[in-house]
């Protein structure tokens, strides 16, 4: 059988549909791209910098923005998350237990030499925020790894004007302070954009063949500490209770004084008051005063009887112990 000849002048109305469709898909689908591309999201905790033809144009807040498709780029710069780069060490694994790893090159730049010529290996973080997306975008090229290298050669810095003990031991919190203070006025010198909010020292230790060494200096440090707090917070309990205790016996001492004072000087009033009466009648007082005294004598003398001389004054001192019984009685 012969083979049945293609009709061209199918093929060609076919084609002619194909092309009169196309003519209206292909702007339907030209005005859908241009729409998706025209807008666009900005998330919460970012600002988007939008640039026409490469040059600076605007920078929009959160939310749904709109951009003209082709001629001007979006930046999406993330200005309210807290950012770090970290030093002497990489975290692997970010969790309740987090992993780390240390590689050649983070052992490198934790390797510090201190101003007393030893070397300390010291890892830190740096924590930043960025405050000024267009200074981060358009001032510097890579502003992350400028940060980087602003901040180990900032430590370096501070840890060369340190012994090796001040490093490891006690002067921690203080390179932690000034290596934030020196490295925020750095950044605002170079305009990156960015606002470092913490400085953490991670770890501080001596090179490893002498590791051992330092961690005997250091507990020794700490029970000297130890010891000192301890005997400070005996001083400060002994010593005021040995305070309040002088005090009272000087008070009780001043008034036992006043005490004798007083009765000393009432005494001499009344002697005083008794000798003025003596001397107006010097009899009747020494009448008084040995009646006064007898009163007191007798009844302590019992059952006896004092006469004179002659025995002839029995019966008034014995009618006298009668009547002092009766009335007793």
């Amino acid at each position: 059988m012969a083979e049945e000849m293609p009709n061209f002048d199918q093929i060609k109305d076919e084609i002619k549909k194909v092309v009169s469709k196309g003519k209206i898909i292909i702007p339907i689908l030209v005005v859908v791209i241009l729409f998706m591309a025209s807008f666009f999201t900005v998330e919460t905790e970012e600002v988007g910098v939008i640039t026409r033809f490469g040059k600076y144009a605007r920078t929009v807040d959160p939310g749904l923005e709109f951009k003209i498709p082709f001629v001007e780029r979006v930046y999406l710069v993330p200005v309210e998350r807290q950012q770090k780069i970290e030093f002497g060490f990489k975290t692997v694994k970010a969790d309740i237990r987090s992993e780390y790893k240390r590689g050649k090159v983070e052992q490198e730049e934790s390797n510090m030499l201190t101003g007393d010529l030893n070397l300390a290996d010291v890892e830190w973080v740096v924590q930043y925020r960025i405050d000024d997306p267009y200074n981060y975008l358009f001032k510097v090229r890579d502003p992350e790894s400028t940060l980087r290298d602003i901040s180990e050669a900032t430590m370096r810095q501070i840890v060369g004007d340190r012994t090796v003990n001040e490093v490891i031991t006690v002067g921690r919190a203080q390179i932690g302070t000034e290596m934030h203070e020196l490295l925020q006025r750095i950044c605002r010198e170079y305009s990156l954009g960015m606002k470092i909010e913490q400085v953490v020292l991670q770890d501080v230790n001596p090179p490893g063949p002498v590791k051992a060494a330092f961690n005997a200096v250091n507990e020794a440090e700490q029970e000297k500490e130890t010891l000192i707090n301890q005997a400070e917070s005996d001083r400060n309990k002994v010593i005021p209770k040995a305070s309040g205790q002088a005090q009272e016996t000087i008070q009780k001492a001043e008034g036992y004084a006043t005490e004798r004072v007083n009765n000393a000087l009432g005494e001499v009033a009344r002697f005083n008051d008794l000798y003025k009466e003596y001397a107006k009648a010097p009899q009747v007082t020494r009448q008084r005063i040995y009646l006064e005294t007898m009163s007191e004598v007798l009844p302590k003398l019992g059952n006896k009887i004092i006469t004179d001389d002659q025995g002839n004054n029995v019966l008034p001192l014995l009618q006298m112990q009668l009547n002092k019984a009766n009335n007793e009685k």
